[in-house]
This record gives structure tokens, C-alpha cells and sequence, in this order.
């Protein structure tokens, strides 16, 4: 087995966790201008109608993941999509090199791609409370640029990329702990609400 390539379907399937089109649509362009070689089916990908789709798509993504609450619904939505595109982003980066089965193959890249995918989910939500919406867009523009990023050095540089992705999750996974913690001192710190005044017998003016 070649290392180097199962990086390379790591580090290409993992950002889909982030943004489930953007991976796909820089294959497909890399398939399309002869970066890498998708085998049949995947090499559907390479087909301009399909590069038309995922653009669509990828637009949509960007747009939505940068509004408050609705980039929430959208993670909501994603939760079976975004694995499936790590599944067969790493299919389709194995169907050039044939390095491992690809039913392993396929458990590898909605692992790699749902992985990220909870930690995305499961911190805009504190990113959303602290920031009180004000950090959403700048945090999903820190992430498409990940995503884009490591995406193409996963086609050229495949360990680069995959240290890319590391100096970006590890950090945020630990500052998203640190929000979380601090979150939840703030509402210990509150007092509590005082007890309701006891209802007397109603009494009817003449």
C-alpha cells in the first residue's frame, strides 16, 4: 500500500466535512484538466454538465453556511451528505491508484469527512452563542478557505495537505472547548430567577 496515496484520500475526503461540494468540484476540475485520472464511473465527475452542478451547489453552500440559524439547518441537512461525498471522493482519488479495497476505501472517506463534519456541527452552535452571530461568517470563511486549500494540495501534496487540515481542526477543536467552558460558567455565575409571587383568591370588584 502506498502511504503516500492514502493521505492523499484522507486529506481529499476529510474537507468535505467542511463543505461537502467544494472537494468535489476541485476533483472534478483536476480530473477535467488532467491533474489526476478518475477511472469509470467516477470519471462522470470530469463531465462539464457535472462540474455545472457542483458549482451550483458549491454557491449555494458558501452563501448559506454564512447566515446565522441558517447555517445551522444546513449542518442539520448535511449530516448524511457530507460523509457520502467523503465516501466517494475517496472512491473516486482510489479509482486512480487502486491502493486499497474499495469498501475500505469507502468506510475511510465518510469516516475521514463525518469526523469533520461533528466538529463543524457540533461548534458553530458556541461560535453562534459567544459571538452572538457576529463570528459565523468570518469562521465559514476560515473553513471554505481550508477546504479549497487542502483540497488541492491533496491531488499534488498529499502530507501537506493533511498537515494543513491538522493546524486548522486541532486548534479550533480546542478553542471551541474553551467556548463551550466558558459558556457554561456564564450561566452558573446567573442568578437565579426569583420565585413567582403566590396566587391569592380572586377577588371581583362590585
Amino acid at each position: 500500500m502506498d502511504i503516500t496515496q492514502l493521505i492523499g484520500g484522507l486529506a481529499l475526503s476529510a474537507p468535505a466535512g467542511l463543505n461537502a461540494y467544494l472537494p468535489l468540484l476541485i476533483l472534478s476540475l483536476g480530473g477535467r484538466f488532467g491533474a489526476i485520472h478518475l477511472a469509470s464511473p467516477y470519471n462522470v465527475l470530469t463531465d462539464w454538465w457535472a462540474i455545472g452542478l457542483l458549482l451550483v451547489l458549491v454557491t449555494v453552500e458558501l452563501m448559506v453556511d454564512k447566515i446565522p440559524g441558517i447555517d445551522h439547518l444546513n449542518d442539520i441537512i448535511n449530516t448524511l451528505i457530507r460523509p457520502a461525498a467523503g465516501a466517494l471522493l475517496y472512491l473516486s482519488h482510489n479509482s486512480a491508484y487502486n491502493y486499497v479495497n474499495p469498501v475500505v476505501a469507502l468506510v475511510l472517506g465518510a469516516a475521514a469527512a463525518g469526523g469533520v463534519h461533528v466538529l463543524k456541527a457540533t461548534s458553530r452552535p458556541i461560535v453562534t452563542l459567544s459571538t452572538a452571530g457576529l463570528g459565523n461568517p468570518l469562521v465559514s470563511l476560515a473553513e471554505d478557505f481550508v477546504a479549497a486549500l487542502s483540497s488541492v494540495l491533496a491531488l499534488f501534496v498529499p502530507i501537506l495537505a493533511l498537515l494543513l487540515l491538522i493546524i486548522f481542526l486541532l486548534p479550533a477543536f480546542w478553542l471551541v472547548n474553551r467556548l463551550r467552558k466558558r459558556l457554561a460558567q456564564r450561566r452558573a455565575k446567573r442568578p437565579p430567577e426569583p420565585p413567582l409571587p403566590p396566587e391569592g383568591p380572586i377577588q371581583i370588584s362590585r
